[in-house]
This record gives structure tokens, sequence and C-alpha cells, in this order.
């Protein structure tokens, strides 16, 4: 730059003096000229650092995605080929699906067999759900029992001290010669039956009494039984729905794995390093990488001195030149300054965030963003250039810099070369 400004000041005192005549070319004059443009110049590079920084290290970043197989198998198909563009959603290659759908329909069989048994053992529930209130009412039912026992035992036991009352006054009446023998004998067998139908009824108020005195968790055995088959069947309903999920997941996890047989583009781009062809088996490791994408969206950065970006901000205008595109000049904004890199990382333990390279030591980058007039222009990974940011501040000093930047620009298309002769 200093080169350019001093060319140009020789251009004008030679025409002023020497080849115009303007002036008269005498020591005072002689002492001007020669002092003036390095006063001048301190001043203008200075101003210009501060209030138009500039830089000549400036890089193009593109996302680069490793593209590899999530499922093992043999390569069928490589439909891309290397360093030709690609659209998201293109297939890249596809892997034999044979082995991953027999395994889906495998699965999806299962299902279906389980979900059968779920069916089933809801069927077991309802069943023994039905039964609980049987259950539960013949409890009702033997109380009923009981107490009809407990009656018709104090019923024939009043019948039975009739009767004795009777054989007694038959007997005497038969003894003194004024009653029936008849009368006595059937007397005698009225007591023979009443004290049988006492016995059998005793029996049966001690059978129902023996059903209900068998209690657990204080319910009738046989209610707790059913409640206990209940509980049973709930559980192996629980168990068939829980295998009826299990299932599915594993259907989920064979679908993906049969969608992962046919690889796509992540995004618009460019394929490199496609080395892989038919009738290759991937492994399916998370790091094997089989071709690379390289995003067709790009970051600028611009490495500047840390002096340099006191006066810089989000929004400036910037400009910058590509050794790519020689005499072009790239309209873009200051995004961010990013302040921090990995020189001034303490903490072994997670990295601050870095821009895809190292910045050297005592040096910031600043992201710009290109305007939507250029946008469109290609932007190589990798490609260098210049760059400079006009701040909010003395902005009539901008043009220069602009000048100086285009000058530069120009000087890209010159390019210089040993050419060495073999013979």
């Amino acid at each position: 730059m200093e080169a350019i400004l001093l060319a140009i000041y020789a251009l004008l005192v030679w025409l002023i003096f020497i080849k115009f005549k303007l002036l008269p070319w005498t020591t005072p004059w002689k002492i001007g000229v020669a002092i003036f443009p390095v006063v001048a110049l301190a001043i203008v590079i200075l101003l210009l650092n501060i209030f138009a920084p500039t830089t000549t290290d400036v890089r193009v970043v593109k996302y680069v995605v490793p593209i590899v197989s999530g499922v093992r198998g043999r390569v069928l198909e490589v439909p891309v080929e290397n360093n030709r563009p690609v659209k998201k959603g293109d297939v890249l290659f596809k892997i034999d699906p044979v082995p991953y759908e027999a395994a889906l329909h495998s699965l999806e069989a299962d299902l279906q067999s389980d979900l059968a048994r779920v069916g089933a053992e809801q069927a077991k529930l309802n069943e023994m759900l039905a039964r609980l209130p049987d259950a539960e009412s013949g409890e009702r039912q033997l109380n009923e029992q009981l107490l009809q026992a407990t009656g018709q035992i104090g019923s024939l036991q009043a019948s039975l001290d009739l009767a004795l009352k009777r054989v007694e006054q038959n007997t005497e009446l038969a003894a003194a010669g004024a009653g029936s023998r008849f009368d006595l004998e059937q007397a005698q067998t009225n007591v023979k039956e009443l004290t049988a139908q006492i016995a059998t009824a005793r029996a049966a108020e001690q059978q129902v009494r023996e059903k209900l005195s068998g209690r657990v968790n204080g319910e009738l055995a046989t209610v707790a039984e059913v409640r206990s088959q209940i509980a049973t069947a709930q559980a192996q309903v629980k168990v068939a729905q829980a295998q009826v999920e299990t299932t599915r997941a594993k259907i989920v996890n064979a679908r993906y794995d049969l969608d992962q047989t046919t690889v796509i583009a992540p995004g618009n781009g460019t394929m490199v390093n496609v080395m892989l062809r038919p009738g290759y088996f991937v492994g399916g490791v998370a790091f094997s990488e089989v071709m690379t994408f390289v995003d067709t969206e790009y970051q600028v950065f611009a490495l500047f001195n840390q002096n340099e970006l006191h006066q810089v901000a989000p929004g400036n205008e910037a400009e910058i030149t590509l050794d790519t595109y020689p005499g072009h000049v790239i309209k873009a904004h200051v995004d961010s300054v990013i302040w921090a890199q990995s020189q001034g990382q303490i903490d072994a333990n997670g990295n601050l965030p870095q821009t895809t390279f190292n910045p050297p030591p005592g040096q910031f980058p600043v992201k710009l963003v290109v305007s939507e007039a250029d946008n469109p222009l290609f932007l190589a990974a990798g490609a260098r250039g210049a760059a400079a940011i006009y701040t909010e501040h003395l902005s009539i000093i901008h043009i220069i810099r602009k000048v100086l930047l285009r000058t530069s620009a120009y000087f890209d298309y010159i390019i210089i070369k040993h050419h060495i002769s073999l013979h």
C-alpha cells in the first residue's frame, strides 16, 4: 500500500515540477517535497489502519460432511460422480436392502402374534372379572343359607320338644290303660324323625360356617382366589402389551435401518473423494467415511490484529478481493467479531468456539457476510484474498482505502512463476 501511495505522489511531483513546470524546482520545494510524503503517509496510514483496517488474510471456508454408511451391507449402486454437484435428496449410493426387508417382515409377523396374545390375555382377564360378581354374591348366599339353617334348627328343636312331651304323655296314658299304643308309637316315630332332621340341619349349618370361616385377608377364600386370578391375568396382559411395544420399537428401528440402505445428499453441494463402487461392502462404522460432501454454503473470515478492531462493529461495510477473481471487488458487511480463540483457552475440558481453522496468535477472525448481489458468485473452499472494513468514522478516507484495494485487486492478474527447463 505504501509503495502505491508513494508512486502516486511521485507521479504528481513529476507532473507538477518536471513535466508541466507549474512550480519551480528550488531547494525549499525539494525539502518540502521530501518531508511532506513522510508525514502525510504516516498520518494517512495511521488513520486508514484505525478507521478503514485492511488485511491480506481472508479465508473462504465451507461445511464438509463426511458421508458414512449407517448400516452394513453390499453396495448395489453409486449414481454420483466425483467432483460433481448434487442437490439435497439426491441418491449418493444404495446398499442391498433384502436382509433389512426380511428383518422388517419378520418383526411385523411377530407384532401380529403379540397382538393376538394380548387379545387372548385380555379375554382371560374379562372372564375373571365376570366371575368376581358371582364369587361375591356366593358369600351373600352362604350368609342367607346360614340364617336359614339356624332358623330351621330352632323350628325343629321346638317341634322336637313338643314331640318329646307327647311321648311322655302317651307313655303315661298307655301305662294307665287310657291311651292308645298307636299314638305312643307315632309320637316316638316323630321324635326320631325330628332328631334326624335337626342333625341334618346342624350338619348343613356347620358346612356353611366352615365355608364362611375360610378367609384370606378378610375376604372369602373363593373371592380371594378369583381376585388372585384377576391380578395374574392383569399382569399377563401388561407383559403381552409390553412385548407389543418392544416389537413396535424394533419395527421402527428396522424401518430406519431399511431407509439407511439408501443414502441421500444432506444438502446442495459437491461430492468429492467418491471412491465407492458397486460391490464394495460397507461396515456401518460411524467414522468410516466413504465419500465427502462439500456444502454450497460458505463463510468468509478475515483475520485482523487485535488493535485494528476497536472501531469495528457489526453492520460495517466491507469489501473483499480474492485471488480467484482478479480485479473483482466483492461487497460485504461485518457480521461479527469472534472474540475468542484457542490461544485464550485455560480449561482443558471444553474448547472455545473455533472458525474451522486456528488463527495466528494475536489475531481475531471477523465474519463477513457477502451481499445479495455477489452471493451467487462461486467461492471455492480455501480461497484466499484481502479485505477492508469501513467503520462509521472518518468516512472521507474510505475513498483512499477503496482505491488501494481495487488497485491491489488488479495486481492479482500478475502471475509470477519460475520456469525451469527440463532436458
